[in-house]
This record gives C-alpha cells, sequence and structure tokens, in this order.
C-alpha cells in the first residue's frame, strides 16, 4: 500500500505540489489556535513531500515555538528548537534540521509527514516507527499532543490497518482542506 501511495504522490508534477503545498497551509493555518509560546513540530519535506514550511514561518510569526525531528539513532527522534533563518545540517532518514546544539523540545502540536492516510485518521508512516516511539514517550511524560497528519490528497485509502500501539491522527490536511476525524479541539492555550 505505501508503495502504490508513494508512486502517486512521486507522479505529481514539482510546480503541483507547491501549488498544494501552499492551498494546505492555507486550509490548515485558521484551525491551529494557540498561546504564544505553544511548541510546535513540524517538517521539512523529504522527497515529494507536502512542504509546510510556509505554514511554519506563519506560526512562529505568531508565536509558536518551532521544532523539527532529528533521528538520534535507528529508534529515537528529539525534537530540536527550529528557527526558519537557522543554518541546517544533515538530521537522519534524508532530513535536514537544526544541529545538535540546539535545545531539544516537548512539541504540544505535532504537523507529522504522513505517506498513507485513510477517512478514519489512521496513517502509515515510512515504517520505522520513530513517530509512534515520539509520541509515546510524550505520552508517558503525561502530554497530549495534538496529531496533525499533512499530504496530498491522493496520499489518502479506504482503509489503514491499525496496531494496537497506532494512535490516530486527529486531523488530517491536504490542499482539498482540513478533516477532523476526533471532535478534539486544537486550541493549545492550556
Amino acid at each position: 500500500m505505501r508503495a502504490d501511495v508513494l508512486a502517486r504522490r512521486d507522479a505529481l508534477d514539482a510546480d503541483e505540489r507547491a501549488r498544494m503545498s501552499l492551498a494546505a497551509a492555507d486550509h490548515a493555518e485558521p484551525h491551529l489556535a494557540f498561546t504564544p509560546g505553544t511548541i510546535v513540530s513540524g517538517f521539512l519535506p523529504i522527497r515529494s513531500e507536502i512542504d509546510i514550511l510556509p505554514l511554519m514561518k506563519r506560526l512562529a510569526a505568531r508565536g509558536a515555538r518551532l521544532c523539527l525531528p532529528a533521528i538520534l539513532d535507528r529508534q529515537t527522534i528529539a525534537f530540536r528548537a527550529f528557527d526558519p533563518d537557522d543554518t541546517l545540517v544533515s538530521t537522519g532518514f534524508g532530513t535536514s534540521g537544526p544541529g545538535p546544539e540546539a535545545e531539544v523540545l516537548d512539541p504540544q502540536i505535532l504537523l507529522m509527514p504522513l505517506a498513507v492516510f485513510d477517512t478514519q485518521g489512521n496513517r502509515i508512516g515510512y515504517g520505522a516507527g520513530h513517530y509512534d516511539r515520539a509520541i509515546a514517550r510524550l505520552l508517558a511524560k503525561g502530554m497530549t499532543p495534538g496529531l496533525i497528519g499533512f499530504a496530498f490528497s491522493c496520499q489518502e485509502v479506504d482503509h489503514v490497518p491499525a496496531e494496537g500501539h497506532d494512535r490516530p491522527l486527529e486531523a488530517v490536511v491536504t490542499e482539498r482542506g482540513f478533516r477532523e476525524f476526533t471532535g478534539r479541539s486544537f486550541d493549545r492555550k492550556d
């Protein structure tokens, strides 16, 4: 399933992906309410992923503290503080982000890349389980991070098989809009 969906995403023209990424940012921003200082994890695109950097810049202008995932070892990601003007380094798995000197943060909202998603908010990543383990660590600390996936609409399927450890997304944002699954508010004003 992952390979088929990623092939559809890869087939999108680069200019079309850029247009669709901006449309997704426009759909997402009004739904993301938070107090200044809220820690929001985003991502920089790899391969043909949706590009949420424009959205991250908007959120930073509204007072969000941004961070990006960095792969520390084959099992663990840490979320390093990020400023869009930072110099970036390789952070594993084809990603780039702040270097090891950056502060490690615990995000309250995770804007997550997806390989595949379904109509119930179930998701498939790239198979390494990095986000699954990171979410489990945040939950073990007593946090309840908002989980919002970002993808292109061509990455949706009817059903993603979910396992016991999988946490469904609360929303998915595509170029077609913001779709909530759980009814949970994304306001992080607490």
